[in-house]
C-alpha cells in the first residue's frame, strides 16, 4: 500500500477564456505534496489533467501506476481552482467513481471538497482532508497502509463511519514552511507547459509560492485551506528553488501566487539583498494590496527584485463599496500605489468586483473613473462570487437560485439579486473593458503627438487603436444605458 497517484481536477479544456490564452501553470500544491509523501518512502506519480482531452484518461494513468491511493489534491494557490467550478467538480466526481471502481482507496484534497463533503463522499471519495492537507495525508497514507481501519485520531479529515459523514477535530496550519521539500517538479511535463508559454506569451513562466495563508477580512473571500494564518517561507529557501528552476527547466519568469506577496517586515527587502548577493536576474509578477504598495521602501526593494508586475485588488473606486467589503483599503491608497509603482517601473495590475450589495450607479461610475484615470497595465474583472464560508455568502444565500458556482471563469454570472439584473453586469464587463482599451489608445495616442521621434511600429498601432476602441466604446455604452433603463 505504498503507491500513490496524485491528480487534480482542472481541465484547461474545460475553461475556455483560459485555455485561449493558453499560458497555464503546473499544480504547485500536489507537487509540494508529492515531494513530502516521496520523503517518506511512498511511491508516487502524477495524472496532470491541465491538457487533458477527458477525465477517463485517468484510466490510462491508473493501469500504469497501480495506485494503492489515488488522491485529488487540488492547487490551492491558484485562484483559478479555488473558484470551485462546476465543470472541474463533475470531472472531479467522474475520478473519484473511476479510482474506486479500479480498487483505490480515494482521498481528496480541496476547496470544493471542504465546502461539499457530503457530495463527494457520495460520489467515491474515502476521505476528504480538511486544510492544509501535506501532514493530514501523510498520517493517512500511513495508517492506510498499515491496515489500520481507525482513522478518529488523525486532524483534519472527514470520511463516512456506519455510514454518517464525520470530521475529526481541524489540524493547525505548518508554521515552519521551510520544513516541507521543494515540490516535485519533476513530476510534470514541462515540454508541454514550455510550448504553450512562448506560443501565446513568447517567454516561459513557472509558478511558486513563499507564503500560504492571509491575515486580512476581505468579507466575500474564502480561506477554507490555509485560513487567516499568515505564514512564511524564508528568502533563502525561496532563493535556493528559484536557483533549481532556472536551472532545470530555464525558466524566463515566475508567478508568485501568494495571496500577499512579501507581507512580513522587511522579507522583501532581504529578498532583494540575497538576489543581489548571488547575481540572480528573475521577472516575476506578484498579487499584493494597496496599502502595502503605498509604501515607497516595499516598492523599490520589489523593483530591485525583478517585479516587473504586481496585481493589487482594487476592486472598487467608491470608498462605500470598500468599506462594505471590509476590504481594509483606501482608494488614496491605490492611487498612491499605483504612482508608485508606476514611478518605479513596476506595472500596475487591478483586480475589479462589480456587483457587490448596496452598489449603486454612483459608485460603478466611480470605478470605471478611476480606472480610466490610473490606468492600469492590466485589468481583471469579475462580478461579486459569494462562496461558503464567507460572511458574504451568508449575507446573500436566501437571494441564491439553485446555482451557486460558475461552469468555469468567464461565466460572470451573478447569482444573487442586485441593483441591475444579471444581463447588466455581463454587459458591464463589455463596456468596461472596451472603455478601458480606448484610453490606453487616447493615451498613447498623445503621447506620440507629444514626442513623434519615439515612434516605432508597435507605439504607432497602440496609438491609432484610439480609431477602433472609441466607436467600440461607444456601442457598448450605448447598449449598457439601455439595460440600465429596463431595469429602471
Amino acid at each position: 500500500m505504498k503507491n500513490i497517484l496524485f491528480t487534480h481536477s482542472y481541465f484547461l479544456r474545460f475553461d475556455p477564456k483560459q485555455w485561449q490564452l493558453g499560458q497555464p501553470y503546473p499544480p504547485l500544491g500536489p507537487l509540494y505534496a508529492a515531494a513530502l509523501m516521496r520523503n517518506h518512502d511512498f511511491n508516487v506519480s502524477l495524472f496532470d489533467t491541465m491538457f487533458a482531452v477527458d477525465p477517463e484518461e485517468v484510466i490510462e494513468a491508473i493501469a500504469k501506476n497501480r495506485p494503492d491511493c489515488f488522491v485529488i489534491y487540488d492547487d490551492g494557490f491558484n485562484y483559478l481552482t479555488k473558484m470551485c467550478l462546476t465543470n472541474m467538480r463533475e470531472a472531479a466526481f467522474s475520478m473519484c467513481k473511476i479510482a474506486k471502481g479500479n480498487g483505490c482507496k480515494v482521498i481528496v484534497s480541496s476547496s470544493d471538497a471542504t465546502d461539499h463533503c457530503a457530495e463527494y463522499l457520495e460520489q467515491g471519495a474515502d476521505f476528504i482532508i480538511i486544510g492544509e492537507a501535506e501532514q493530514t495525508l501523510l498520517e493517512l497514507a500511513v495508517q492506510i497502509a498499515n491496515g489500520t481501519e481507525d482513522f478518529s485520531g488523525i486532524s483534519g479529515l472527514a470520511y463516512l463511519k456506519q455510514g454518517t459523514a464525520i470530521k475529526t477535530v481541524p489540524r493547525p496550519v505548518m508554521k515552519d514552511l521551510d520544513s516541507l521539500p521543494l515540490p516535485a517538479w519533476d513530476l510534470v511535463d514541462m515540454q508541454q507547459y514550455r510550448e504553450s508559454w512562448l506560443s501565446n506569451a513568447g517567454y516561459f513562466s513557472l509558478n511558486m509560492s513563499t507564503t500560504r495563508g492571509c491575515p486580512f477580512k476581505c468579507n466575500w473571500c474564502a480561506k477554507p485551506i490555509y485560513g487567516n494564518r499568515y505564514n512564511s517561507r524564508s528568502p533563502e529557501h525561496v532563493v535556493a528553488e528559484i536557483k533549481l528552476l532556472k536551472q532545470n527547466y530555464k525558466i524566463d519568469h515566475i508567478w508568485f501566487c501568494d495571496d500577499i506577496f512579501g507581507l512580513k517586515p522587511g522579507w522583501v527587502e532581504a529578498f532583494a539583498a540575497l538576489l543581489k548577493k548571488e547575481k540572480i536576474t528573475i521577472r516575476f509578477k506578484i498579487q499584493s494590496r494597496a496599502d502595502l504598495l503605498a509604501d515607497e521602501r516595499i516598492v523599490k526593494a520589489l523593483a530591485a527584485s525583478g517585479c516587473e508586475n504586481a496585481w493589487i485588488g482594487a476592486e472598487s473606486g467608491s470608498q462605500k463599496i470598500l468599506d462594505a467589503m471590509d476590504k481594509g483599503i483606501t482608494t488614496a491608497q491605490i492611487r498612491t500605489a499605483t504612482a508608485l509603482m508606476k514611478a518605479n517601473g513596476i506595472k500596475p495590475s487591478f483586480f475589479i468586483q462589480f456587483g457587490y450589495p448596496g452598489e449603486l450607479k454612483n459608485d460603478i461610475q466611480q470605478t470605471i473613473s478611476m480606472i480610466n484615470e490610473l490606468l492600469p497595465f492590466e485589468i481583471g474583472i469579475s462580478v461579486s462570487y459569494p462562496l461558503p464560508g464567507t460572511v458574504f455568502y451568508d449575507r446573500v444565500k436566501a437571494d441564491l437560485q439553485k446555482k451557486a458556482n460558475w461552469t468555469d471563469s468567464d461565466e460572470m454570472a451573478l447569482m444573487f439579486r442586485n441593483t441591475f439584473p444579471p444581463t447588466f453586469y455581463k454587459q458591464l464587463h463589455r463596456y468596461v473593458h472596451q472603455n478601458y482599451r480606448k484610453h490606453l489608445a487616447k493615451s498613447s495616442f498623445e503621447k506620440l503627438v507629444k514626442n513623434p521621434l519615439k515612434m516605432n511600429a508597435k507605439s504607432l498601432r497602440k496609438a491609432l487603436s484610439v480609431f477602433y476602441h472609441a466607436p467600440a466604446a461607444f456601442i457598448e455604452g450605448l447598449r449598457l444605458k439601455k439595460l440600465e433603463e429596463l431595469a429602471g
